[in-house]
């Protein structure tokens, strides 16, 4: 994460994750199993455990055994957090209610921000063009350099194919085998939630634009501004423009105490 002056205690408290572990050694973003869950449990204000005994007790993803279907939930629980307390979670679902085209970008937002790994390949992923081929090898080679002698050679393979799965799923590559670099469509929900993000960590005013969670929507800083205003204009977010002086608040997403944990940290 790049432009931020934080505190990782304060964070955690808005969902964000750090450390050294993450679901990609294993798991992609799992888009299908989150699509499928939230379908199934279709109440914003439904509770953890909900989701937890959606995925356990109901089988609502249709998993062939009580185990992988306890670690679906506990994947799932990881990148996404699964509790309406959680603002990370929160928002998704806001956004994920109100944006169904950018469904795909508020999960790698979401996903972005808790697994540790996954942050590690994006400036792999952003430093191609649009239509370049982007071999697996590369991304092994990327992340052995970034996490020297941490991963076998088993699971640096894993871990660079569910990337490369998850930054499919996302809409930045394209091919089943052979993985080419294309460009994501950037909503305004996706840009609204990308600028919630970077607003948690600290980051105001224009600088909003120019965070990682931007970054990853392969949009310009001119066109985000322009899906802000239209956020705005939705009541989504609250979006205010004076020449090179922008404003952006989020009245809807931070209770008096999150209030508070921000201000510490302001």
């Amino acid at each position: 994460m790049n432009n931020i002056n934080f505190n990782e205690n304060m964070l955690k408290k808005f969902g964000f994750r750090f450390g050294t572990g993450g679901v990609h050694t294993s798991r992609t973003m799992m888009l299908d199993e989150l699509y499928n869950l939230l379908e199934f449990v279709d109440n914003d204000l439904a509770e953890k455990d909900k989701y937890i005994s959606a995925i356990v007790e109901e089988n609502c993803l249709g998993k062939r055994s009580a185990n992988t279907r306890q670690i679906t939930a506990t994947k799932l629980s990881l990148l996404y957090a699964l509790d309406p307390n959680v603002t990370i979670f929160q928002s998704l679902l806001y956004f994920w209610n109100k944006d169904e085209e950018g469904r795909p970008l508020l999960a790698l937002l979401c996903a972005y921000s808790r697994d540790p790994i996954l942050r590690l390949s994006l400036p792999f992923i952003t430093s191609f063009n649009e239509g370049e081929w982007i071999r697996r090898e590369e991304l092994e080679h990327f992340i052995e350099q970034k996490e020297p002698e941490r991963f076998t050679r088993v699971t640096l393979a894993s871990t660079a194919k569910n990337i490369n799965s998850t930054w499919t799923q996302s809409g930045h590559l394209i091919g089943r085998v052979k993985k080419i670099r294309s460009r994501a469509k950037a909503t305004s929900g996706a840009i609204s939630y990308a600028l919630l993000l970077g607003y948690l960590t600290g980051v105001r005013g224009k600088l909003l634009f120019e965070t990682d969670y931007i970054k990853l929507l392969d949009c310009s800083i001119e066109k985000a501004i322009e899906m802000a205003e239209d956020a705005s204009r939705r009541g989504w977010i609250t979006f205010k423009r004076l020449g090179d002086i922008i404003e952006v608040r989020f009245p809807d997403f931070l209770t008096k105490d999150e209030m508070g944990w921000k201000y510490e940290y302001e």
